[in-house]
């Protein structure tokens, strides 16, 4: 009987001492490292259970950068379906005008431009009264709050809307002339675009674009040295624009006679037939989206989803009323957050920890769960590609990454075959990038070896 009692006491003890000798692990990680404790957020789950099993300042609001990409995503995921397309179509009215209704889609190419008009000429439209272009699917405003200005001219940066087209990019050639001598520079499809041009030919590559604000609307200055012909990408300055310019080629290379502007209007409910539509599915933004952090994607996603949501034209006020709609249906509480756009680009955007836990243990029981984690990255892909290694299949996550601040987010299973929700967020503008994700990993390989 006392052998009993003690075998009992002996297993009692070890189920207390298990849960602080894991947190210990985790602190003295943290203690090691060069990172000031204060600044770190974390909080990991039980997916089966819920219940926290560590935490440390998981209340405590922080920006997310673009771990925020896994609850807006999911959000949208949840709005749309996971079989949903988006959809470009081009329809003929029987007063012979065509109709151009935009889908927004984020891979929507020139190509496939020139493909809805050759359409339209293998099937006789030769000479249409009007050619319109339905873009109520989404609003207006391409560029979301807090945005920094100094970041239009990146190219990890393209502004977004109902025009999305060949991603919303443009290159620009710089070509080398004789030594000394200033290059030749000039975009690579026709595009109304000035530049001061303050490139030479030279012996090295040095190209760059600078955002100069003194130079007037529509210029840009492009300033270093060039060896051999160089591609620089930047973001298209006006979305709208391009795109005209590209249907208004497309209408030309298809051999159709039309001579009027172009403009828009609603696509008529009635005496309309579809003449081709161009699609890609939901599915492929999503991996973009999580793997690959796109933000062009993720803020169109968002902003369809909250159009679809309010049954009228997408716009980030709809997506966050979705969004909202989304976390009460899930019981989670959105009072300590603040979602200003759908990619976490925003230095306005506030994220606790324990909330992306929650979101993570409330989707894991929601029937597209296995498309949403199937979408993250794992070691060795997307933004993982050279990272967390050591996990195997064992990680799916979300990295994210802003001025001053580094966070990770998803689903680990343990070595004992736990299965987790994490999220980690460190913001520390004295400690390097390299040295938050260097600790990120050793906090994920405690939570890996010892839960």
């Amino acid at each position: 009987m006392k052998k009993i009692l003690l075998t009992g006491l002996t297993i009692l003890l070890a189920t207390f001492a298990f849960p602080a000798f894991a947190a210990d692990s985790i602190n003295k990680v943290i203690a090691e490292s060069n990172i000031n404790k204060s600044a770190i957020s974390i909080s990991v789950k039980d997916l089966k259970t819920g219940k926290t099993v560590f935490a440390l300042h998981e209340n405590k609001p922080v920006n997310p950068a673009s771990t925020q990409k896994l609850v807006t995503s999911a959000a949208s995921l949840n709005m749309l379906g996971q079989d949903y397309k988006f959809e470009t179509k081009l329809y003929k009215s029987t007063n012979n005008e065509l109709f151009l209704k935009l889908g927004a889609d984020p891979y929507f190419s020139t190509g496939d431009l020139k493909a809805l008009f050759n359409a339209a000429k293998a099937k006789n439209v030769l000479t249409p009264k009007m050619v319109y272009i339905d873009d109520y699917i989404l609003d207006s405003v391409n560029w979301g709050e807090g945005w920094q200005w100094d970041d239009e001219l990146n190219p990890l940066m393209p502004k977004f809307g109902p025009y999305n087209l060949d991603r919303n990019l443009i290159n620009i050639i710089v070509a080398p002339t004789s030594p000394g001598a200033p290059a030749n520079v000039y975009p690579e499809v026709f595009y109304p675009i000035g530049f001061m041009n303050l490139v030479t030919t030279g012996k090295t590559n040095t190209v760059k674009v600078v955002h100069n604000t003194n130079l007037p609307a529509g210029m840009l200055q492009i300033e270093g040295t060039v060896q051999k012909l160089t591609k620089v990408t930047i973001p298209v300055p006006n979305m709208k624009r391009y795109f005209r310019l590209r249907l208004e080629d497309s209408v030309s290379n298809a051999k159709i006679e039309y001579y009027g502007q172009i403009a828009e209007k609603k696509l008529p409910e009635k005496n309309i037939y579809l003449i081709k539509s161009i699609s890609h599915p939901l599915k492929t933004a999503m991996i973009d989206i999580l793997q690959n952090s796109n933000n062009m994607a993720a803020e169109t996603v968002f902003k369809i989803a909250g159009g679809k949501f309010v049954k009228n034209t997408g716009s980030i006020d709809s997506a966050i009323k979705m969004f909202n709609d989304f976390c009460s249906k899930q019981e989670l509480k959105v009072e300590d957050i603040k979602i200003v756009d759908g990619s976490g680009v925003s230095k306005n955007n506030l994220m606790t920890a324990d909330f992306m836990t929650s979101f993570l243990v409330a989707e894991a029981k929601l029937d597209n769960f296995e498309v949403f984690k199937s979408a993250m990255a794992s070691p060795g892909s997307g933004t993982l590609e050279n990272r967390m290694l050591y996990f195997k299949d064992n990680l799916k996550a979300k990295t994210g990454t802003l001025t001053n601040i580094s966070a990770i987010a998803g689903y680990i299973k343990t070595q004992k075959g736990r299965n987790l929700a994490f999220d980690i967020m460190i913001n520390d503008p004295k400690v390097k990038q390299a040295d938050k994700r260097m600790l990120e990993e050793y906090i994920l390989r405690s939570i890996f070896a010892n839960y």
